[in-house]
């Protein structure tokens, strides 16, 4: 306080000597006088308070938005050190590497989704969803024929038996550890619910591959799955929360209001469930 009250009897001095011309100039040089720097601080933590406010606000009411009838949470028994899935029915199953379904669950309403197949009309295993799923399915291709794209279903339903074989085969390529990356163990697998469908186009050959998310059929499902009720199940960006590589190709069925709330919030499905509330 000393030092600030000796520089203010120099500039008393020197406004004599020199005129108020040079006085701003002088103050200005002065960091305990010059007032700019402070003001400035005071509007970048102001700022940061009121965006720290409107997240913390944002938050919340994400937190809030999303509800869910306790039905729809799954229901688990630890079964021989698995975590089993008691009520596998239910349309908002999380099924995953932590949540197994029941080992030979087969949902008793399958039907055949008036569709077109990448296989043709061959009635087997992979071209069955549960009745609900499937009549989503053929409004999401009726709307997708009315927008000029053309897709084909390629795999649907698939039983603990078939995924057993499938896993076993990726797990003699490469090994038992870098096969759970990307084909589901037995048991673990959403396409034992009858709720996910993987799809194709011909501008890819009807494969199931990464490039699948450059074509105009994947950027518009992308775009539009989520207003029949279906999700893209493993996007990229987030393979660390869903446990397997990005998969433009596999939807799954959670129903309109989930679906599209988890697209416009960005979320997997375990980061749903992490926010939604039961009521």
């Amino acid at each position: 306080m000393k030092k600030n009250i000796l520089t203010l009897y120099m500039l008393c001095s020197i406004l004599l000597i020199s005129g108020c011309s040079q006085f701003d100039a002088l103050v200005n040089k002065i960091p305990f006088m010059n007032q700019s720097d402070g003001g400035h601080r005071v509007e970048e933590n102001e700022e940061m308070a009121e965006n720290a406010g409107e997240k913390k606000e944002e938050e919340e009411a994400t937190t809030e938005s999303l509800t869910l009838e306790s039905q729809f949470f799954n229901e688990i028994k630890e079964v021989d050190g698995k975590l089993v899935i008691q009520n596998p029915l239910n349309i908002m199953a999380l099924v995953n590497k932590e949540f197994a379904l029941p080992d030979h669950y087969a949902p008793e309403d399958l039907v055949r989704p008036k569709v077109p197949f990448s296989f043709g009309d061959i009635d087997i295993e992979k071209s069955y969803m549960r009745k609900e799923a499937a009549e989503h399915l053929e409004l999401l291709f009726k709307a997708a024929e009315k927008a000029k794209i053309e897709i084909f279903a390629v795999s649907g339903y698939r039983s603990y038996d078939r995924q057993a074989d499938l896993f076993d085969i990726k797990a003699n390529q490469v090994g038992e550890q870098a096969a759970a990356t990307v084909v589901a163990i037995p048991g673990t697998s959403e396409h034992q619910t009858g709720l996910a469908m993987d799809i194709s186009s011909r501008s890819i050959n009807l494969e199931l591959i990464e490039k699948f998310e450059e074509t105009k059929e994947g950027k518009w499902l992308a775009e539009n799955a989520h207003k029949f009720g279906f999700i893209l199940r493993y996007p990229k960006g987030k393979e660390e929360i869903t446990g397997y590589q990005y998969e433009p190709w596999h939807f799954r069925y959670v129903g309109i209001e989930v679906a599209t709330a988890m697209f416009e919030k960005g979320l997997t499905l375990e980061e749903y469930f992490n926010l939604v509330e039961k009521i």
